[in-house]
């Protein structure tokens, strides 16, 4: 195999037409639900742009609102729109011939989102590009800062596209306190995607596998050639509502695991995943997240404080019938009531944490002092 890539077509735009006022349909709830937002992800090369480009010029019956980031200079796709004088956003939103409709922007996501809003009916998803160097922790905190941004959208899941062929070299890469931005992508990634598996034998193709998971020890990883995968892959996660609290309870927190597992790449970033009895006091756990996120104040056994990039799990709280999802990205985090537990079912807790200088002894010490040990007969059930 030579290292030509299979994604030269990335430069090829999708034929556009204009978006003419007063089209669109009714969509789910006729424009009136909150609509699901996909963040793509991927480092520069990876085959995001393939992707995007698949999404807009097939077939697929689904109506598709894709905010795409800068096209790059001289792009045919960016002289077909109007710009505003800022350079901030595209000033039209084009719709395509399969029903999606689409648009570049420059600097400002949230912008492009609020004038996207305005159209609100005809579209059911929303999928948001970001720049090949990005951390997409920032554009996932808009989603839990901006309460109006909130009350039209939320958050689906994040996928980062993953390049198969230079995934190793690119981990290896301008670090910067022993962390890149390829480490950082995954790290945050509910999914990714390996592409051009058609640039690699199954031994590099083992390798990329293992160093994905060890970054990234509960992501749901899919194989594909030219970025070419179902549409439904990105879409409909539910990776931060209930449906994400049972995929965790089955998949990262199986009752067979030890109290707690670990997974590492050069001690750089990790995975840690804790399976603790009891039940949580959450004043007591919203305590540790900010003392471990905002102050930074917990370090692991060498004194390093410990760099949390994401957390998400499901515990147990004894003053509610239901599981209390974990989510955290950066500095932000949610403790959200999901679904009730059943009658006479075990409560289990298990939370993920993905970073830098995590050290599961000290995490385990923290989260004991979070418990309340009680019986199932003390627990609400109402």
């Amino acid at each position: 195999m030579d290292g030509k890539s299979s994604d030269e077509d990335d430069s090829n735009p999708p034929q556009l037409i204009p978006l003419q006022s007063g089209e669109g349909g009714g969509g789910r709830g006729a424009g009136t639900a909150a609509v699901p937002v996909t963040i793509i992800t991927g480092y520069l090369g990876s085959g995001k742009t393939t992707l995007l480009n698949h999404i807009l010029n097939e077939q697929h019956g689904k109506r598709i609102a894709v905010i795409l980031n800068e096209f790059g200079e001289g792009s045919a796709m960016e002289k077909s729109l109007a710009v505003k004088d800022e350079g901030e956003l595209f000033e039209e939103w084009l719709e395509l011939r399969n029903g999606c409709i689409c648009c570049s922007i420059k600097s400002n996501a949230v912008k492009a989102i609020e004038t996207l809003m305005s159209k609100k009916g005809r579209f059911d998803y929303i999928i948001l590009e970001t720049t090949g160097l990005a951390d997409p922790g920032p554009v996932v905190s808009m989603f839990w800062t901006d309460e109006e941004l909130c009350s039209d959208l939320y958050l689906d899941g994040i996928i980062d596209i993953v390049d198969a062929k230079f995934c190793l070299r690119h981990l290896k890469e301008n670090e910067i306190d022993g962390v890149n931005e390829t480490m950082r992508q995954i790290s945050l990634a509910d999914i990714v995607i390996l592409n051009k598996l058609d640039l690699v034998t199954e031994e590099e193709l083992d390798a990329v596998r293992s160093a994905v998971r060890a970054i990234n020890g509960v992501v749901r990883i899919v194989e594909t050639t030219h970025s070419r995968v179902d549409v439904n892959t990105v879409l409909d996660l539910h990776a931060y509502d209930s449906s994400e609290s049972v995929r965790l309870e089955s998949t990262a927190c199986p009752v067979s695991l030890p109290v707690s597992q670990g997974h590492s790449l050069e001690q750089k970033v990790s995975t840690v995943t804790l399976n603790f009895p009891g039940h949580v006091d959450l004043s007591l756990l919203d305590a540790f997240l900010q003392d471990l996120l905002w102050e930074k104040s917990i370090a692991d056994s060498s004194g390093h404080p410990m760099d949390v990039f994401r957390v998400k799990g499901v515990v147990s709280d004894v003053n509610q019938a239901q599981r209390i999802l974990v989510q955290a990205v950066h500095e932000l985090f949610q403790l959200q009531p999901t679904t009730k537990w059943k009658e006479k079912e075990p409560r289990t807790n298990c939370l993920v944490f993905i970073g830098q200088h995590l050290d599961k002894t000290k995490l385990l010490e923290q989260l004991k002092q979070c418990v309340r040990l009680c019986s199932d007969e003390d627990m609400i059930t109402q």
